[in-house]
């Protein structure tokens, strides 16, 4: 026998493989819960909680004792359930794909269906902003996610590209929405900080105690990127980019959701291309 999280189970005969206690637990195979369960303690309950502290106050709030407070409970009973918080982070990856398996992609054709998939990852991404902190399992295992990649796979299905492939495929749209869901949210952060360094500095400015630096703080525009560049850069150091901040037009720059959405069809072109190659190669025409 060996111990799991201070409950005794049973040892895999020597050599045999066996799955790791989190995926056992996210499929169902490992008890949820020992030494008798608490009432209205639970391992969906704990994660939930998790979940909103995470959506409020960010990854860095969660800890298993800032869930047991949040659910009214001592840190030692969550153990009963979630053995560390590695464990919960995964409950909680799990949780964000919720869903998954009733979701229906819109669309007439592949490519329709796999943009409205990027779309909804990103929508989530959006309103769960601690995933992109998240250590991402490459292949994912836990059911929804799993679940979540079965729709894509079933919107790529008349391409007629080999399941390698696809998986790649998806695999980049993924990692794209990720970094691009991730920049986002260190703007806004950085934003808000911006804006309260600002307000600050205002306040103490009308006080009467504010210092240079702060009436400095206290009249700064943020700057868009372009503006940035034509403060800083030269046409002799920084050629391509001089040119790029002078021809910038206010009128044609994109909003961020407009540059996530060019980025995704981008790579659809991509793996339309590698659809028309295979089929220039099989003589078939592309779908």
């Amino acid at each position: 026998m060996g111990l799991v999280g201070g409950r005794a189970v049973a040892e895999a005969p020597q050599g045999q493989r066996t799955l790791p206690p989190v995926i056992e637990l996210l499929w169902g195979r490992r008890e949820r819960g020992r030494r008798g369960p608490r009432p209205g303690l639970s391992v969906d309950a704990i994660v939930e909680a998790a979940v909103r502290v995470a959506d409020a106050e960010g990854l860095e709030a969660i800890s298993m004792a800032r869930v047991a407070a949040e659910l009214g409970f001592t840190t030692m009973s969550l153990y009963r359930y979630v053995t560390s918080k590695d464990e919960l982070l995964q409950l909680m990856y799990n949780n964000s794909a919720r869903g998954a398996e009733d979701l229906v992609l819109e669309g007439d054709d592949w490519r329709a269906k796999i943009r409205h998939w990027a779309i909804v990852q990103r929508d989530i991404l959006d309103v769960h902003p601690w995933i992109t902190q998240l250590a991402m399992p490459a292949p994912p295992l836990a059911p929804n996610s799993l679940h979540f990649v079965e729709r894509a796979l079933a919107a790529l299905d008349p391409t007629g590209l080999p399941a390698a492939e696809k998986l790649r495929a998806i695999g980049l749209i993924t990692s794209f929405t990720l970094n691009e869901a991730k920049l986002a949210n260190d703007a806004r952060h950085a934003a808000k900080a911006a804006a309260a360094a600002a307000s600050a500095a205002a306040a103490a400015a009308a006080s009467g105690s504010a210092d240079s630096a702060a009436d400095g703080a206290a009249t700064w525009q943020p700057m868009t990127y372009e503006e940035m560049l034509r403060e800083l850069v030269d046409e002799q150091t920084y050629p391509h980019l001089y040119r790029l901040a002078r021809d910038a037009r206010p009128e044609t720059r994109q909003t961020e959701r407009e540059g996530f959405l060019y980025g995704i069809d981008l790579i659809l072109d991509g793996v339309q291309a590698r659809i028309d190659r295979a089929a220039g190669d099989s003589g078939q025409p592309g779908a």
